[in-house]
């Protein structure tokens, strides 16, 4: 074989975790991805690094795609595009515009990669908007026995294999939907008030394509800002909140440069999605992250019970960011089901004080069916989630099918249930 190979994968981007594989692989064609699935042991695929948690990880050989042959592939009369699995969704975005094709939606971050933003339910925000799984047209994925399988919309258990965890295999090449290449402006509100945006929280998550509500729970009646993305006009004021009268950073003080174009200025969906530009670094890596998605129904309630916890987590959180995704019928989505709320938290890099924190947070939003995301940090109770995801049952076994000597099985995935 003439892959490269190095002896140890390192850190996660926030430096939290230091991966236990024996050794890191980066294979260059499929043939040799199927040698060392077939041969390896145990293995799992790293992407961009951005898991706050050991999803990724392993006691056997890690795998990255960023070497892995295969091109951006454009099919127009069917308004697709097929990318390696490996890609960053910066890197495909820049592409597709250059070529006049869009994306229906893209998360904060650009840097993540595409097959594992999708394998954990990643997602940007919009009420109309899924996750950036349902996007996913096809897979290919190499199983365990280095066979190469292909499985498209509409096929059994398709809905199964695309949050998948990494659970099935590696997934070396990703079939979306495009649509023609689009502008958006996108727009910061400053000091909403906490009663006038849950008073109408649909008016607020509806003002625009993409709707993000930041809090850093410093003020007890006051959230810091909202930002809106939006292909047509833009409010004067949302919430009772002015526009920003100048740019902004999501963390109130911190420098705006890394931060993709405001004002309402119109530009490239590319340039305005994201939060963040591809060719700056948001942060140090110095932080650690968290997530709850939320049944709509119950986002009202389920942030007046956060707000009771406002004195615990102002102490540890950088932020707090409010998104919205619509319901998707994908097995182990957060937003399976259900229109979602999903209640994001950025913290400082205290673990340990964290860690003691989120028992509390899970508490106060288990009634309302609270699902975490799964790259990120969480301590919910394992035997809670098969009542959480009603085909659990049914991708335990589509694991147990695609990879029946549980090659790509971890300690994450055995802690969980799967």
């Amino acid at each position: 074989m003439t892959h490269a190979s190095s002896p140890s994968p390192g850190r996660n981007w926030a430096g939290n975790l230091v991966y236990g594989a024996s050794r890191l692989e980066r294979p260059r064609t499929i043939d040799e991805v199927a040698h060392i699935a077939r041969t390896a042991g145990r293995v799992k695929v790293l992407g961009s690094r951005h898991s706050f948690n050991d999803i990724a990880d392993t006691n056997g050989v890690a795998i990255s795609l960023d070497a892995l042959e295969g091109g951006i592939d454009i099919d127009a009369s069917e308004r697709a595009v097929e990318v390696p699995g490996g890609i960053r969704y910066g890197e495909l975005a820049s592409a597709l515009h250059e070529r006049g094709w869009a994306l229906p939606n893209l998360a904060s971050l650009p840097h993540i990669s595409v097959a594992g933003a999708i394998a954990t339910g990643t997602h940007g925000s919009g009420d109309g908007q899924g996750s950036l799984a349902t996007a996913v047209r096809s897979l290919e994925i190499v199983d365990s026995a280095g066979e190469v399988r292909r499985i498209s919309r509409g096929e059994p258990d398709f809905a199964g294999a695309v949050v998948s965890l990494g659970a099935l295999g590696v997934t070396t090449r990703i079939a979306l939907d495009i649509e023609p290449a689009y502008d958006i402006a996108q727009t910061v509100y400053d000091a909403p008030r906490w009663d006038a945006v849950l008073a109408d929280l649909d008016a607020v998550t509806g003002a625009g394509d993409s709707v993000s509500v930041f809090t850093t729970w410093q003020r007890e009646q006051t959230l810091d800002q909202i930002w809106v993305k939006t292909r047509g006009e833009v409010p004067r004021e949302l919430a009772g909140a002015r526009r920003a009268d100048g740019p902004r950073h999501p963390i109130p003080g911190v420098d705006p440069a890394p931060a993709t174009v405001q004002a309402g200025a119109r530009g490239p969906w590319h340039e305005r999605l994201p939060h963040f530009r591809l060719e700056f670094t948001p942060s140090a890596g110095d932080e650690l992250q968290s997530e709850y998605l939320i049944d709509r129904s119950h986002a009202v309630d389920a942030l007046q019970a956060l707000r009771e916890l406002r004195e615990e987590i102002a102490p540890l959180v950088l932020v707090t960011e409010l998104r919205t995704i619509a319901a998707d019928d994908l097995w182990l989505s957060g937003a399976f089901g259900r229109s979602t709320l999903c209640i994001h938290f950025t913290w400082q890099r205290r673990e340990d004080d964290v860690r003691a924190l989120l028992p509390r947070i899970e508490a106060a939003l288990a009634p309302f069916g609270s699902r975490a995301h799964w790259g990120k940090l969480f301590t919910a109770d394992p035997s809670t989630l098969p009542t959480l995801y009603p085909r659990w049952q049914e991708f335990r076994s589509l694991r147990a099918a695609w990879d029946p000597r549980g090659a790509f099985r971890n300690a994450y995935l055995e802690r969980i249930g799967l």
